[in-house]
């Protein structure tokens, strides 16, 4: 069994309680508006990181991250393997702007973020999966992180509500 921590929409802000609920994990997937790059590093420092580029990510930080990525959930890094793959991931920022059928595509999840509303569902066989944000709250938002529970071909998800002040 794997746990993936999966976070988004942090605007520069790693929270500590973000960072104590993500440990643990073996894979952490950042679904874009990163902020800094330091936010980054401190999750790398948990367990390997995987990160797609938000509509507010700028400048170098923005250069050095991709606008979509596939995830294998079974890997240990999350590459994507060409010796029979895991369940994947299809992870981006903005979930309109996705140009590909997840289930035609043989996606299992599709990570997303950008509205910072926390949401989990289930369509055509494929898990959808937005963490909300972990960064500033906005309006009367939770701030939020998702985890993936991935037990072979089984993926299960769940909302981790944060306690902050």
């Amino acid at each position: 069994m794997r746990t993936i921590g999966i976070i988004s929409d942090t605007h520069g802000l790693l929270r500590q309680e973000a960072v104590r609920a993500l440990q643990g994990c073996d894979l952490i997937i950042h679904a874009g508006d990163v902020g800094e790059s330091h936010v980054l590093e401190s999750l790398g420092r948990i367990a390997p990181v995987r990160a797609v580029r938000g509509n507010t990510d700028w400048g170098e930080l923005a250069k050095g991250l991709p606008e979509t990525e596939v995830v294998d959930l079974s890997a240990p890094d999350g590459a994507p393997s060409e010796d029979g793959p895991g369940p994947e991931a299809y992870v981006l920022h903005i979930i309109e702007e996705i140009a590909l059928d997840p289930a035609a595509a043989g996606f299992r999840v599709v990570i997303h973020g950008h509205t910072h509303e926390p949401k989990a569902r289930r369509a055509d066989g494929v898990l959808y999966l937005n963490p909300g944000s972990a960064g500033p709250r906005r309006f009367h938002l939770p701030v939020s992180i998702g985890r993936l529970r991935v037990d072979g071909e089984l993926v299960e998800a769940e909302i981790v509500y944060l306690e902050v002040d």
